[in-house]
């Protein structure tokens, strides 16, 4: 009976081993998914303009500044859906939007909510990106891979993020 009770409280440590490693894979299971939601997310931020041309075609170059950090966060995060070139992808039930050519993203603040907000299948990125990553992202996305000039700051942001959600018209604006 001595001997079951030594058992017993081995076994009490070792569940309490088990339950602490449980623990940590969950934490780092729910990291990876977080980052592989932020991959499919818009990227975002306005800090670290440096001047660099966005390229139209092949030798042609615009004069739309491209932030370095907005790259780096779509490289690293948007990309793993919406591709290299932002044409987006489809296979396996999910459709993955383009963002090249996106006339929806025109809307500066229809970037920002999404980020924001998430939709569909994307999640939101408040818990992942800093406003001046996020607001470095969409510029980079609207200037490198569309021909949208006007800059979105922390500013904008921040109004969007404490606004009221905006309000579309699902006949022009709510189809994916």
């Amino acid at each position: 009976m001595g001997a079951w009770k030594q058992d017993g409280a081995a076994g009490a440590a070792n569940d309490d081993a088990v339950n602490r490693a449980s623990g940590a894979t969950k934490r780092r299971r729910t990291k990876i998914r977080g980052l592989l939601a932020l991959a499919a997310c818009l990227p975002l931020g306005v800090v670290g303009f440096a001047p660099a041309g966005a390229q139209d075609t092949a030798g042609g170059t615009t004069n739309v500044q491209i932030s370095t950090e907005g790259r780096q966060v779509y490289e690293e995060i948007c990309q793993a859906c919406h591709m290299a070139d932002a044409k987006g992808g489809g296979g396996a039930g999910a459709a993955i939007p383009a963002l090249a050519g996106n006339p929806k993203l025109a809307d500066k603040d229809y970037a920002i909510t999404l980020l924001l907000k998430g939709r569909g299948g994307m999640p939101w990125f408040t818990e992942i990106l800093t406003p001046e990553q996020m607001a470095a992202v969409v510029n980079y996305v609207r200037g490198h891979f569309n021909d949208y000039h006007d800059i979105v700051t922390v500013a904008d942001v921040k109004r969007v993020a404490t606004g009221p959600a905006p309000k579309r018209d699902c006949l022009n604006a709510c189809g994916q």
